[in-house]
């Protein structure tokens, strides 16, 4: 479960709700059914990862594993099983003596896990965890921590507000805002249908398109954009007028660029090019555009030579998972 949300939005307030550091003003707080608000954080059975880590300088790697259990009165030969097993599963296996200087930033990173995980968690919290690393060392640890969760079967919160981690790491997914949740639901579905401007706009990239409303028919809208007909959810139409402009929100790998005199939704100058390697973002300049550029992600290496900064083109929609919402 992956809480989503730009900094301040109250990720980090929620879990140290959880966790017990804070206490609520109102509500409840349930782990595994039983009603925990009362109840101290070193009851609470919770294995948290801070965001720094928060490793003890002065101990071994396994002493720093191990600290939970000595708290908990462990017995020694157990605590040291335990210990190894831990190790095992990071994969930090020898490194047990070395000192927390001594290790890389995803060295330290699998030590902070190991001891969250070896006191076999209720529930497992994890503050912005990758925020640390380099680009490549983060990619790998996020599919590590998954294999290890999955393993484990741990019930797993996890805040960050990196957009990418959220979608690839979660069974589901929470959007906040302004310390509200503004939509609950899996990654494919936050990420297809979001419910609100917000949502769409802060979950991945999305471009804006002054629309008109053509229709309701059922759980179906239709909106108009030059000569092309899109579908979207019709709930967050409901009261808008037939022909009453609406804003239609389309993710940059649904639109394509086409020939400036082929019929399409909006037309355009391409006013800048990004080569990112597989495809290459195009940003074209269109009066249908409700905010800033359109940006339109083009697979293949020609597209650059294909559509010349400075070229008029047309951009064609070929989706029906676009979203639609009335303008403010």
């Amino acid at each position: 479960m992956t809480l989503l949300g730009p900094s301040g939005c109250g990720k980090t307030t929620l879990l140290n709700l959880a966790a017990g550091f804070f206490s609520p003003d109102g509500g409840e707080i349930l782990i595994d059914g039983e009603r925990v608000n009362d109840v101290p954080t070193y009851k609470r059975e919770i294995g948290m990862m801070f965001q720094n880590y928060a490793l003890f300088p002065h101990m071994t790697v396994a002493d720093n594993i191990a600290y939970g259990l000595r708290v908990r009165h462990v017995p020694r030969k157990e605590r040291d099983r335990r210990v190894e097993e831990v190790l095992a599963l990071v994969r930090l296996n020898g490194m047990a003596a070395r000192k927390p200087r001594q290790l890389s930033g995803g060295q330290q990173q699998r030590v902070a896990l190991a001891r969250a995980l070896v006191i076999n968690p209720t529930v497992l919290l994890l503050d912005e965890p990758f925020s640390a690393l380099d680009k490549n060392l983060r990619a790998s640890m996020q599919v590590e921590l998954r294999e290890i969760q999955r393993k484990l079967q741990v019930t797993t919160i996890f805040v960050t507000h990196d957009q990418g981690e959220a979608l690839s790491l979660s069974d589901r997914l929470a959007v906040m805002s302004e310390g509200r949740i503004r939509q609950l639901g899996t990654p494919e579905e936050i990420y297809r249908r979001p419910c609100d401007r917000f949502v769409a706009s802060f979950v991945g990239d999305a471009n804006v398109l002054r629309g008109r409303l053509d229709g309701l028919d059922g759980a179906e809208a239709i909106v108009a954009l030059g000569t092309a007909r899109v579908k979207v959810p019709a709930a967050p139409l409901r009261g808008v007028a037939p022909t009453a402009p609406v804003d239609l929100f389309v993710r940059p790998e649904q639109l394509r660029v086409v020939e400036a005199d082929e019929a399409c939704a909006a037309s355009g100058i391409v006013a800048a090019q990004v080569y990112q390697g597989g495809h290459v973002d195009l940003y074209i300049d269109s009066e249908a555009s409700s905010r800033d550029k359109l940006l339109v992600r083009s697979a293949g290496y020609d597209a650059m030579a294909r559509w010349p900064i400075g070229a008029k083109v047309g951009v064609s929609i070929s989706t029906d998972d676009a979203v639609a919402f009335a303008i403010p």
